[in-house]
C-alpha cells in the first residue's frame, strides 16, 4: 500500500489555535499529504491521507508535542489519496453544538473489547445511542442502536432533555458511539449535564472498533468523510442499504449529478446509468447536471470555467433542441 489514511482528534486547551494552524501548514508544505484538519481553542480534529513515509513523519511530529503525545491515531491503508487537497483551518467549534461543554464531566470511555462485551450483556433498559447523521446511519450501525430524530445535532441538548423524560437518568445506562469518537466527547458531556449518571462512549469510535473487533454486532458499512465514502469493518461486512430506485441491495453512495441538488443517495449501477447519476427524474430534467460518472467518489467543486461551459451547453440545448 502506498498511502495511510489517518483519523484522530484531541480535546486539549490550545491558547493560540491560529499559531497551530500555521505550524501545521508549514509541516505539510513540502510533503505528500491531503486532508481536512480543524483546530480550535478546544483542540484538533483531523482526517488526512499521506504517503507512508510522510504519514510516519507526521505521527512522530504530532506525538513529539506534549499537548498531542497521547493522541490516538487510527490508520487505514490505501492505494491512493482519500482527499482532494490539504486544508488546515481554524474552526470555532470542532463539533456543532452551540452550547458550553464541560469536558471535565464526560462519559466513561470504554475500549472496543469492553464495548463488545457490554453490547452482549446489555439489558432492555440500556440505550445504545448513535450520534451520527441520518445518511451515516443508513449505511450501517450497531444492532439495536437508536438514532435521535434531529434535523442537525445542534439540537442534541434539547434531545437530551427529552430523553430524560422517557427514562430514568440515574438508572439508565447510555452507550454512545460515533465515527471516530470526537462527537461523543461533546454529546456525552451534555447527557451528564442533564443528570445521566451511566454514560459510556466508545473509545476511538466505530473506526477503532472495526480495527480491533471487526464487524461483531455491526450491521452494514461505515460511512466515512473522504473519497471512500463507505468502508467495511472487516471482510464479513454486510449490506443493509437499498437502491433508492429499484430497492435492490446497494452499498454505493452517490452525490446527485444535479449541482443544485447534490443529495447523497444509494443506487445500484444499472439505475445510476438509467437516471444519468441523478437522485430523481426531476433532477435529470432540471438544473445544472454534471456529465454522468460511474465512480462513487464525492463530486469536486468545479472550476469557474467548467461551470461556465456547462451552463453554456445547457443554454445551447434549450435554444436549439
Amino acid at each position: 500500500m502506498n498511502y495511510w489514511i489517518l483519523a484522530y482528534y484531541a480535546i486539549v486547551k490550545l491558547d493560540d489555535p491560529h499559531a497551530e494552524v500555521f505550524r501545521h501548514k508549514e509541516f505539510f508544505k513540502d510533503r505528500d499529504f491531503r486532508g481536512r484538519i480543524y483546530i480550535s481553542e478546544q483542540g484538533i480534529n483531523g482526517q488526512s491521507s499521506g504517503s507512508v513515509v510522510h504519514a510516519h513523519e507526521y505521527i512522530d511530529w504530532l506525538h513529539a508535542d506534549p499537548r498531542f503525545k497521547d493522541v490516538q491515531i487510527k490508520v487505514h491503508e490505501a492505494q491512493e489519496h482519500a482527499f482532494p487537497k490539504m486544508t488546515v483551518k481554524y474552526r470555532k467549534q470542532l463539533v456543532a453544538i452551540d452550547c458550553e461543554v464541560d469536558f471535565a464531566n464526560r462519559g466513561e470511555s470504554v475500549s472496543p473489547q469492553v464495548w463488545k462485551k457490554m453490547l452482549e450483556e446489555r439489558t432492555a433498559e440500556t440505550v445504545v445511542l448513535d450520534v451520527r447523521n441520518n445518511y451515516e446511519w443508513k449505511a450501517g450501525h450497531f444492532e439495536g442502536a437508536k438514532l435521535p430524530t434531529l434535523e442537525t445535532f445542534r439540537e442534541f441538548p434539547a434531545y437530551a432533555k427529552q430523553l430524560k423524560e422517557t427514562c430514568d437518568p440515574k438508572a439508565t445506562p447510555v452507550m454512545m458511539y460515533c465515527t471516530g469518537g470526537i462527537r461523543c466527547e461533546y454529546y456525552s458531556a451534555v447527557l451528564k449535564q442533564e443528570g445521566f449518571e451511566k454514560v459510556y462512549q466508545l473509545d476511538g469510535g466505530v473506526i477503532q472498533y472495526g480495527l480491533e473487533e471487526g464487524s461483531a454486532h455491526w450491521e452494514g458499512k461505515l460511512f466515512v468523510f473522504d473519497d471512500r465514502l463507505m468502508v467495511s469493518l472487516d471482510d464479513q461486512g454486510s449490506t443493509i442499504s437499498l437502491c433508492g430506485y429499484c430497492g435492490s441491495p446497494s452499498n454505493s453512495y452517490y452525490n446527485c449529478a444535479n449541482m443544485d441538488c447534490n443529495e447523497l443517495f444509494f443506487c445500484c449501477l444499472d439505475c445510476l446509468r438509467m437516471h444519468q447519476g441523478c437522485c430523481c427524474d426531476v433532477c435529470v430534467q432540471e438544473g445544472r447536471v454534471r456529465p454522468f460518472q460511474e465512480n462513487a467518489k464525492p463530486f469536486r467543486k468545479w472550476a469557474h470555467e467548467e461551470k461556465v461551459a456547462l451552463i453554456s451547453n445547457i443554454k445551447n440545448k434549450l435554444q436549439f433542441g
